[in-house]
């Protein structure tokens, strides 16, 4: 049978707006052997899914086709290894960014250098600035027009991208924001050469001024200064949105100690632990790498995990995490999982992938970007025909309007507004202990209307404890040592409830004779010469014991409770009646409180009886119950409740719930058993029950982030494009100059990126 990866990701270099995206995504999801694709513009990857059978010939081919189809976009595509050491990509990426930066810092330098004294010399005449006779346009107009192009040849050089990315992209028909600068600018410059030409060639001193007024050397070379300046602000922003992985990178140390066979310890590093190894965990040091505790006992903090908030206890044959904190104590544990199987480099790859991932309301915005360029150069072509033949302008004033229109409908803002949102959002996540799986799963989150939580394991601890002791003839504890000495060879759960209840108070044991288990009711035996039976109320009517009156009250009491009775009968009496019960979490009313007040509608799923569910229920706070269903029964419920209109959330322990969680909108598992959880469900919630509230209230923030930005990208463009093509000009007001025009596109993709940094302050 044949073996493939879930999804698969690639990096894509040379995006330059929602446009390069939103194409590479169509192209990918056009592909004969590719299921589905998404491509990020915010972290530069691509994620694919291959279709069935597209992996027969083997991982290689498909690779190659894949990054073949992206390079022929003019994009480079290379292959991320699922099995890759998380830390070195990320030391790979974090390398690359330090140079990209560099690189663009350089040339921001550059051009900023030409184009300020650029702008002086060509506006200098209109802002009263004094300029030698030598520059003088009107004295020297030859020179004038030389030395703006002396100074703009840097410039343009320097910004040589725009050219190489962007006039393939449009000699293949497929423009994008590149396209749109290199048009805008390359008009402006060979025009500005024209001219130069024209006045080189003038004989009269109409001629010269004709030519003077069409040098528009300063717009081409400023427009690019400004742009540049403008990614290298979203640029450096960007960088800021990696902290969560930054930060759970952080959690492992790079050197361990290692103990070696003659009982010596050395010093190596992480990476080079394999599995099997004895390694040396001192206090106040982080576990490298998944494995078992095989000398000693400490204490660990797991709060960067699961957020559990106190320490927990672990000693020989207990498993501990990479990523954990060991509290107190040394200890020597064994290697079992170690570089990218550990549970923490799995959760800071499904960090990743949510990052990369988009939401279903991103969709708007790349069907958008996809379309958007072709006509902005329509629309751009359109006005600057118009102004020259209907509207009598100038060539020159004509081609500025022409220009203007083409660099202030960049659609960088509108590709990067819901990616940039969701890298912020599952990255924040991860901090507060939810991991989102992808972005499908953040937006849902936000647009819930009803969650459904499983009873064990997810509103209660998942085991029963001892809730309750009523003695008749007897001291309590003289009857619980009677009941647990019976229960002692027993494995039943309810037996180690009744066990851990004497352990907490410190009551001696006994050992039992004669010890039998009656299936479905209970256990008979004989302790210190006493006989017992210990079971429910059908074992007493077998065996001909009576009840006294309280002792009936008190076993109605207990069902309303949700209480799970246990009768011990002493040489052949009633003696006592224990309670036994799957207790709620402590923090579960608080939470289904808060989520009803959010306005979401609360409902439990159990397998009890009625009347126990409806107990458990009650005190949960919860209202809707619905009892006696089976883990495939629960699916059924989850798709009712669709069929109703409703987005639903399921909330289980991600094990015997996996049907209802994949059924969900939301499959919400906790993360009290990491790795399991991890593959149950889209959300994984690593902190226990009230991380619900966190995805929920994540979510919606996300979303009004994500329409937050889209809202403006569109009202940016809504409102500008008009004024670069010309609308205020039939008014008598003024024309956008292509410099303003620049500066305002690049101001608008670093405010959505900003926009989108605020979620790293959600609470």
């Amino acid at each position: 049978m044949e073996s493939r990866p879930e999804i698969l990701r690639f990096r894509i270099e040379g995006m330059a707006c929602g446009a390069c995206s939103a194409r590479s995504q169509r192209v990918l999801n056009s592909m004969e052997h590719v299921d589905s694709a998404t491509v990020s513009l915010a972290d530069g990857t691509a994620q694919v899914r291959p279709a069935e059978g597209a992996l027969s010939g083997g991982l290689e081919p498909f690779i190659r086709e894949v990054t073949e189809r992206v390079n022929r976009l003019g994009f480079t595509a290379s292959y991320l290894p699922p099995d890759a050491d998380e830390h070195d990509l990320w030391e790979s990426e974090q390398e690359k960014t330090r140079l990209d930066l560099a690189a663009r810092r350089r040339r921001l330098i550059t051009e900023f250098l030409f184009a300020v004294p650029l702008v002086a010399v060509a506006m200098g005449s209109h802002w009263g600035l004094p300029l030698p006779a030598w520059l003088n346009m009107h004295e020297s107009p030859l020179a004038f027009a030389l030395f703006q192009l002396l100074l703009t040849i840097p410039i343009i050089w320097s910004g040589r991208d725009f050219y190489r990315h962007g006039i393939p992209l449009l000699l293949r028909g497929a423009p994008n924001m590149d396209s749109l600068v290199a048009m805008g600018t390359g008009a402006a410059l060979l025009y500005s050469l024209w001219s130069t030409l024209e006045i080189a060639a003038a004989s009269t001193p109409e001629a010269v001024h004709a030519g003077v007024s069409g040098l528009y050397y300063e717009s081409a070379g400023m427009l690019i200064a400004l742009i540049s300046l403008g990614k290298y602000l979203e640029a450096v922003s960007r960088t800021r949105t990696s902290e969560a992985i930054r930060a759970l990178m952080e959690l492992t140390p790079e050197h361990v100690e290692r103990v070696l066979e003659d009982g010596s310890v050395r010093e190596i590093p992480v990476r080079a632990v394999m599995p099997g190894d004895r390694l040396l965990i001192k206090p106040g040091s982080r576990i490298p790498v998944d494995g078992v505790v095989s000398e000693g006992s400490s204490s660990l903090d797991m709060s960067s995990l699961t957020g559990e908030s106190m320490p927990v206890d672990v000693a020989l044959g207990d498993e501990v995490n990479a990523g954990t904190l060991n509290v107190s104590g040394a200890f020597v544990m064994e290697a079992q999982r170690v570089g990218a199987d550990t549970a923490l480099a799995r959760i800071i790859h499904l960090v990743r992938e949510a990052q990369g991932s988009k939401a279903p309301i991103a969709g708007l915005a790349d069907r958008i970007s996809l379309y958007f360029v072709p006509a902005v150069i329509a629309v751009a072509t359109l006005a600057g025909i118009l102004w020259l033949f209907a509207g009598k302008l100038p060539f020159g004033e004509a081609l500025r309007v022409f220009v203007s229109v083409l660099v202030v409908a960049c659609p960088c803002a509108l590709g990067l507004a819901t990616p940039m949102s969701i890298m912020v959002a599952t990255g924040r996540g991860a901090q507060l202990g939810v991991l989102m799986k992808n972005g499908t799963a953040l937006e849902y989150s936000g647009r819930l209307d009803t969650l459904v939580f499983d009873k064990t394991g997810t509103l209660t601890e998942g085991r029963p404890r001892l809730m309750s002791l009523f003695a008749e003839g007897m001291g309590e504890d003289d009857a619980l040592t009677l009941a647990a000495s019976l229960e002692a060879v027993s494995e039943h759960p309810l037996a180690q409830a009744v066990l851990e209840g004497a352990r907490e108070r410190c009551l001696p044991l006994s050992s039992v004779e004669g010890f039998q288990a009656v299936s479905g009711q209970g256990v008979i035996g004989s302790v210190n010469g006493r006989s017992l039976l210990l079971g429910n109320e059908s074992l007493l009517e077998e065996k001909g014991v009576e009840l006294s009156l309280e002792a009936k009250e008190r076993l109605l009491s207990l069902a309303d409770e949700g209480q799970t009775p246990l009768l011990l009968v002493v040489d052949g009496n009633f003696a006592a009646m224990l309670g036994v019960a799957d207790p709620l979490r402590e923090e579960t009313p608080g939470v289904i409180a808060e989520l009803r007040a959010m306005g979401c509608r609360v409902m439990m799923l159990s397998g009890d009886n009625e009347r126990t569910a409806r107990a458990v229920a009650a005190k949960a706070g919860i209202s809707d119950v619905v009892a006696g269903v089976r883990p495939d029964g629960k699916e059924k419920v989850i798709a009712a409740l669709q069929a109703e209109g409703r987005l639903v959330g399921m909330v289980g322990d991600g094990i015997n719930d996996a049907p209802a969680l994949a059924r969900a909108h939301v499959g919400m598992a906790m993360g009290s058993g990491i790795d399991v959880a991890m593959e149950a469900g889209d959300v994984v919630l690593l902190r226990g029950l009230p991380c619900v509230k966190t995805a929920i209230s994540l979510g919606r923030a996300t979303l009004a982030n994500i329409r937050l930005s889209l809202f403006w990208a569109f009202a940016y463009n809504v409102l500008l494009v008009p004024v670069a093509a010309g609308v205020l000009l039939l008014f008598g007001g003024p024309a956008m100059s292509p410099m303003l025009a620049g500066a305002a596109m690049s101001l608008s993709s670093v405010s959505v990126v900003l926009n989108a940094l605020r979620l790293r302050r959600f609470r």
